[in-house]
């Protein structure tokens, strides 16, 4: 989870909103959302303990051409589009405080191809690697956090006027701030690489997801209480501009490098997650053989996400992908949490017990609903090209339903 998104969404939000408090709001209620996300998922790992994600829930609960969808969504959406803007981030950050004279994409396109390389050649390796990366990253953000709370600055009273509310715009922030969350889900997707599923991945999304709001919510009050709110708004690099508020270049340089790891883990296991949907629909037919996972590691499956994504780190920017990536993901997911409702009213609630049901469900999706429409309104390209997405899955679908009869 914790990636591009924490690091680079509250310049943007500050800009729209106006106001640290609204901005604080936003990062709140979006991570009680993902937890209810979480709950509503770890029902569904329960009932349904395989690797596949969104693709195994839907294929299983609806039809094949659901979960297919949802797989197809997941490679661009899900997991192409936020690599390439963890790797957009990475290169702002580092091209920031380093300025760098070459072509900032190649940061990027360095980092997916390690992350590529490693995964496709030593699985276990590069798992043991990912594990120690983030063990440091969050002790690093943890004392980051610890030392900015003690050593904020007083800022002017004037930036803290009051401002108009803007229903639409705090939505449009839920949006940006879900792509930030995302990743609330990711274990789902290894679940049949995973001892003793249906104890584990509830209580991977569970602590997971609540120990990222925790520092989400740390990490935002140094950013936005560090510095005025004009050398905020609007930026990508709020890490580093509130660093060097607090505590000079040499604070700036190390949270850089603090970012620039937890951007790169990111990528590292997005790109470990990924490629095992794809695997998995190869293994149902519904995508080319040639990406089923016939030995430890679908390397076919790593090698295409890992060019899918440099690809849309030399095309993009990062601002249109956190819209494009909030608004697909929010209505992949708010779908196959309404069929975990639909599978509980199926099966009864002994199959699929669900915490809190049905307030928990319903929250997750009437919020996520609530946050694409006036996504739809206010940025209606990234919505189109949102559910484009999708569309244009469905002629794929059949395609592919025709070749594997044949």
């Amino acid at each position: 989870m914790v990636g591009a998104g924490v690091f680079s969404t509250s310049g943007f939000a500050l800009s729209d909103l106006g106001s640290r408090e609204y901005v604080l709001y936003a990062w709140l209620i979006g991570g009680l959302v993902a937890l209810c996300g979480a709950l509503s998922y770890g029902a569904l790992a329960r009932r349904f303990p395989e690797s596949g994600g969104e693709y195994l829930f839907l294929s299983r609960m609806f039809h094949p051409l659901a979960g297919f969808l949802a797989g197809w969504v997941s490679l661009l959406a899900g997991f192409t589009a936020p690599i390439a803007a963890a790797a957009l981030g990475l290169q702002a950050y580092l091209g920031y405080t380093f300025g760098f004279d070459f072509r900032p994409e190649w940061i990027g396109t360095g980092a997916i191809a390690f992350a590529g390389v490693i995964h496709a050649l030593r699985f276990r390796e590069g798992v043991w690697l990912q594990n120690a990366a983030v063990a440091l990253k969050l002790v690093l953000i943890f004392g980051f956090i610890a030392f900015g709370m003690s050593s904020l600055p007083e800022l002017p009273k004037t930036n803290d006027a009051p401002v108009d509310f803007a229903w639409g715009a705090f939505a449009v922030t839920l949006v940006w701030i879900s792509f930030s969350y995302s990743g609330w889900n990711a274990a789902v997707y290894i679940a049949g690489e995973v001892r003793d599923p249906e104890r584990s991945l509830p209580r991977a999304l569970l602590l997971g997801t609540g120990t990222v709001m925790v520092l989400y919510m740390g990490l935002n009050a140094v950013f936005l209480y560090s510095v005025p709110i004009e050398d905020l708004a609007g930026k990508a690099e709020v890490g580093a501009i509130a660093a060097r508020a607090i505590g000079g270049k040499s604070l700036e340089l190390g949270v850089s490098l603090l970012v620039g790891l937890a951007l790169f883990t990111s990528i590292w296991s997005m790109v470990m997650a990924g490629p095992r949907v794809y695997a998995k629909m190869a293994e149902d037919g519904l995508f080319p053989q040639a990406f089923r996972s016939d030995a430890e590691t679908p390397v076919r499956a790593i090698a295409l996400q890992a060019g899918a994504s440099i690809v849309v780190v030399w095309i993009s920017g990062l601002a249109a992908l956190f819209s494009y990536i909030g608004f697909t993901l929010g209505l992949s997911a708010a779908v196959t949490v309404f069929g975990l409702m639909v599978q509980r009213h199926r099966e009864g609630a002994e199959q699929v017990p669900v915490w809190g049901y049905p307030v928990v469900p319903l929250t997750f999706i009437l919020f996520t609903l609530w946050g694409a429409w006036f996504m739809v309104e206010r940025q209606p390209t990234e919505a189109a090209m949102g559910l484009g997405t999708a569309l244009i899955g469905i002629p794929v679908y059949f395609w592919f339903k025709r070749s594997s009869n044949a």
